[in-house]
């Protein structure tokens, strides 16, 4: 309970000091409470195909590579079906909590390597590490923009996951450091 009201009465400060700032208190009062709340996950599990449309699989480490994607991924080796030469073609993360609510809320059971997403985490918001610099073990990463579900994504696996993946379909990121990524390391938000 303490705890509760500690977080009610930090909001309120936060609510009005961004009132009188003209910003929008909503999205920039979850925004920073999240990332205070939420600020350290781990990776769940790691997913990689080695071609596209192929099934994922999981491994328990892989290897990161700046400017080219996770060590024998599709993307990484420019096959993967909406492959581009950017850097948000490198990695792609999803929250298991999102996977979980896809289950709670719409009764659709989606399988964590299914979701075609590399990176599986827990205990991070994702959609706040846009534009923010975060670490995955020893691995520098970049959060570019938001993964959104798609049709692609739902003639693969044979499930209504458009709606209930909407705005937590996961991240696409850019590799700015190598290194190896293992199931367990912790994911930490840079300030």
């Amino acid at each position: 309970m303490l705890r509760w009201t500690f977080l009610m009465n930090a909001s309120r400060s936060l609510v009005k000091k961004t009132e009188t700032a003209g910003v929008e208190k909503g999205a920039w009062l979850f925004s920073t409470l999240n990332l205070k709340l939420m600020r350290n996950g781990h990776i769940q599990s790691i997913h990689i195909a080695t071609e596209a449309k192929a099934p994922t699989f999981a491994v328990h480490s892989v290897k990161a590579i700046p400017g080219v994607g996770l060590d024998g991924d599709r993307y990484a080796t420019r096959q993967g079906t909406f492959f581009k030469p950017e850097p948000d073609y490198e990695l792609t993360l999803i929250e298991a909590e999102a996977l979980e609510a896809l289950l709670k809320d719409y009764s659709v059971t989606l399988l964590p390597g299914d979701a075609r997403r590399n990176l599986v985490t827990r205990g991070v918001p994702l959609n706040h590490l846009v534009g923010r610099d975060f670490k995955v073990g020893d691995v520098k990463i970049r959060g570019i923009r938001l993964c959104e579900p798609c049709s692609h994504l739902q003639a693969m696996t044979q499930l209504p996951v458009i709606r209930g993946l909407r705005h937590r379909g996961g991240l696409r990121a850019q590799i700015l450091s190598g290194g190896n990524i293992r199931v367990g390391d912790e994911v930490v938000v840079e300030d």
